[in-house]
């Protein structure tokens, strides 16, 4: 048991900081070595800090340090007992293995991403319903001003003829623009979380009031038949963009935890760069979608048959991100 934790932990962080330290400099290297007086300093620092973790794993308030130690014990065991060509990276492996592992391990920061996205979408279907002349200021977008019944009538007319030519420029602007997004979502993170807290809402605001307009409209199945396609793949996206953001804030805040502000940061880096590189391949792809399939509206393309494809995606998402790369 311990019994003085403020000096378990100042005795025990220089130790710490080494074994990352020489962690740090074997990762940066493909083929590193080591003389034998580095060799046992090295598993020296791995045995204490394995030591250390064993001591702190009993107590249920230290759960910020005992993260830490598990972070810096896993890297040096892989060090220690995997194969080389483990550590390499393998854009395929950290596609369909990593990314959604990190995603489940901080599943806390994405459900409270959605849930103020929610929040959000209930506060502007409540605006629209109490004064629907408050969509010109919910919704910023020219092409969501006009009445529902007009928007789906005019685009009945042209039948995606506007974009002849001009999907592959209309798909790269969507993924700059959307990238940009959930990138903003996550730097404001550094704002201690507020600024995240705050694009979460209002994407969910413009969301509800959208919603509401199109049903109350009496175009829900168009609304289906746009959205799903690329919004099943690309609102998760901007959500995860979110639970990025809020892990980075949580580690600048560090709620009681014993563990420095660098060394909270430096444990969730990677995390960080997973989640965000996942996001923005998650947004390319709804990007493409959006360009050369919910643009496309009946007669060309029947709503049921854009409504099934988004419903697949979702169902294919949701497998993936809760079940790929379990061991």
């Amino acid at each position: 048991m311990i019994l003085d934790l403020a000096r378990f932990v100042e005795t025990g962080r220089p130790h710490w900081t080494a074994l990352e330290r020489a962690l740090d400099w074997l990762e940066s290297r493909p083929d590193p070595s080591m003389s034998l007086e580095e060799l046992e300093r090295f598993h020296g620092l791995y045995q204490r800090a394995s030591a250390d973790l064993a001591k702190v794993s009993a107590l249920a308030s230290e759960g910020e340090l005992r993260r830490y130690l598990e972070w810096i014990v896993s890297r040096a065991y892989a060090e220690i007992h995997e194969a080389r060509e483990r550590r390499k990276f393998r854009p395929w492996r950290w596609i369909t293995a990593e990314f959604p592992r990190t995603f489940r391990r901080h599943v806390r920061a994405f459900q409270l991403a959605v849930a103020l996205t929610l929040l959000g979408s209930a506060f502007g279907a409540l605006a629209m319903r109490i004064d629907p002349e408050a969509k010109y200021v919910l919704m910023p977008f020219e092409g969501l001003q006009t009445s529902p019944a007009q928007r789906v009538a005019r685009e009945r007319e042209l039948q995606g003829k506007q974009l002849a030519g001009k999907k592959g420029r209309f798909s790269a602007e969507l993924m700059t623009h959307n990238t940009q997004v959930a990138l903003t979502t996550i730097a404001l993170g550094m704002t201690f979380g507020f600024g995240t807290v705050a694009v979460l809402f209002y994407n969910g605001v413009i969301l509800g009031a959208v919603a509401l307009d199109y049903i109350r409209g009496g175009q829900a199945v168009f609304l289906l038949g746009w959205l799903l396609p690329h919004g099943v793949i690309e609102i998760p996206a901007i959500l995860v963009g979110g639970q990025t953001g809020l892990v980075l804030a949580y580690a600048l805040i560090g709620w009681g935890s014993r563990v420095s502000r660098p060394d909270r940061l430096r444990a969730v880096l990677r995390d960080l760069v997973t989640l965000a590189g996942g996001a923005a391949l998650m947004l390319v792809w709804a990007g493409i979608v959006e360009a050369f399939l919910s643009q496309y509206h009946e007669p060309v393309i029947p709503y049921g048959m854009k409504i099934a494809f988004g419903l697949v995606e979702a169902a294919l998402l949701t497998l993936f991100l809760s079940r790929a790369g379990s061991k």
